[in-house]
């Protein structure tokens, strides 16, 4: 990994501004009648997620024009070779939200060079905001935020998603959570990858697997739980990117036997995405 680069403190400030800011928009209309469109079987998407990115993508035109924005619903950004580039999930946990369910956040992380410099994910139920910087810290409304000590499978609480294409792949992802089943204490699906990991870094889980997620899914919280002291890579162990296909995420404790767990599933299904 490279080492870390001199952040202005201003990009950690427009994505806790940012964050917060669709937290406030998530809550004004959660709960409400609106709009809900089908981007496939069971992936969704509502009026309040567009709104959200249309407000995201304005503020970093006006404080950052040269940055790139790569987010869920709109794509893409217009600067495909910038050194920066902002990714954001406007709504992580859009079926919940859509559904009057209270687990859902917002994710924003900031890339500079190909590398994750900068996270801030915020849970407006709970009011709870998270934000890391590479190389110095992760933190919970401020207080810092460090993984479990949990040592074993059996003490693990562990948590997972499903993929979208879960109707195509029903039996390699049941029966890969039912090996994971068999060696935890406990397993959740909250429906929020964002809150999974940030819940990973601070010490409430102790592992985390899932096959399909995209950049926006993933890029702000796995930077907390690594500067949380936990791990991240893919399923075959290899060093995690936002556009890895797989991640699984760890208190570091438990990351070996996760893989072998997992290498297991793709020894029985080698041509899935497990």
């Amino acid at each position: 990994m490279t080492p870390p680069v001199s952040v202005s403190p201003a990009f950690l400030a427009t994505a806790i501004d940012a964050v917060v800011r669709a937290g406030d928009m998530q809550m004004a209309r959660f709960g409400t009648a609106m709009r809900v469109d089908r981007k496939s079987a069971i992936d969704i998407v509502t009026e309040v997620d567009v709104a959200i990115e249309h407000m995201f993508r304005a503020l970093i035109d006006a404080r950052f024009p040269d940055h790139d924005v790569l987010a869920e619903e709109l794509g893409a950004g217009t600067r495909p070779d910038a050194t920066h580039r902002w990714i954001f999930d406007p709504i992580d946990g859009t079926t919940n939200f859509a559904h009057g369910v209270p687990i859902f956040c917002a994710s924003l992380a900031l890339e500079i060079d190909g590398q994750v410099e900068v996270g801030a994910v915020y849970d407006p139920n709970r009011r709870e905001l998270f934000t890391a910087e590479r190389g110095v810290g992760a933190w919970l409304n401020g207080a810092p935020l460090r993984v479990s000590p949990s040592a074993s499978m059996i003490e693990g609480l562990l948590v997972t998603g499903f993929p979208y294409n879960v109707h195509e792949e029903l039996d390699e992802v049941v029966a890969l959570f039912r090996d994971f089943v068999g060696q935890a204490r406990a397993i959740r699906r909250l429906g929020s990858a964002a809150i999974d990991l940030c819940w990973l870094a601070a010490g409430r889980m102790d592992g985390f697997w899932e096959a399909g997620l995209k950049p926006w899914d993933a890029a702000a919280a796995a930077l907390l739980v690594t500067e949380a002291g936990g791990r991240v890579t893919a399923f075959d162990g290899a060093p995690w990117a936002p556009a890895s296909p797989t991640i699984v995420a760890s208190n570091g404790l438990l990351h070996d036997r996760m893989l072998e767990t997992l290498a297991a599933a793709r020894a029985r299904s080698p041509k899935r995405t497990i």
